[in-house]
């Protein structure tokens, strides 16, 4: 297993439309573990492959407190199942220390590939419906603050340059 860089707000490659996956294979097992690892240690519940610069369609969550609940999904596609929305506060590896609240569909049906290549179709409403849909919307080339106004995307664009630029000088005294 291996971390991973995690990519950061504005980075372009943020904004690249992610390819489906064209068969699982051991390489997509261990693309997701080290996915895992990654958003484990981030600390984070959600990462798509975008944010560690892997341009297919490849999501890892864990919604769970003891984070011993990992969930998969390959080739999603998610379908909402009502007009009624719901306001979360959402926050993203990619755009760190910045959360901002976004209105999303409630119920979503998700259709996706296992790690087994087997295809699974689930219905998510709460924290899992905000979460894959902010994920998918990664794999779509989209980020969470592409819902906000611009001054507050030029505030979170600001906000996490100088988050990248700390990190960067304790990185260089290690």
């Amino acid at each position: 297993m291996a971390l991973l860089p995690i990519l950061s707000f504005p980075d372009p490659r943020l904004r690249t439309i992610a390819k489906p996956v064209e068969k699982v294979t051991d390489d997509i097992r261990q693309l997701a573990e080290d996915m895992f690892e990654t958003m484990y240690d981030a600390p984070g519940i959600g990462l798509a492959a975008t944010q560690v610069d892997q341009h297919i369609q490849l999501i890892v969550m864990d919604l769970s407190e003891d984070k011993n609940q990992p969930m998969v999904f390959i080739n999603p596609k998610i379908t909402p199942l009502t007009e009624e929305t719901q306001q979360y506060e959402e926050g993203c590896l990619s755009v760190p220390q910045v959360y901002d609240k976004v209105e999303r569909p409630s119920r979503v049906r998700i259709e996706y590939l296992n790690l087994k290549g087997e295809t699974v179709d689930v219905e998510a409403d709460g924290l899992l419906a905000v979460c894959i849909q902010h994920e998918m919307d990664h794999l779509n080339g989209k980020l969470f603050v592409d819902y906000l106004s611009p001054l507050k995307r030029k505030r979170a664009r600001d906000k996490v340059e100088k988050v990248v630029r700390q990190r960067e000088k304790v990185a260089v005294k290690r």
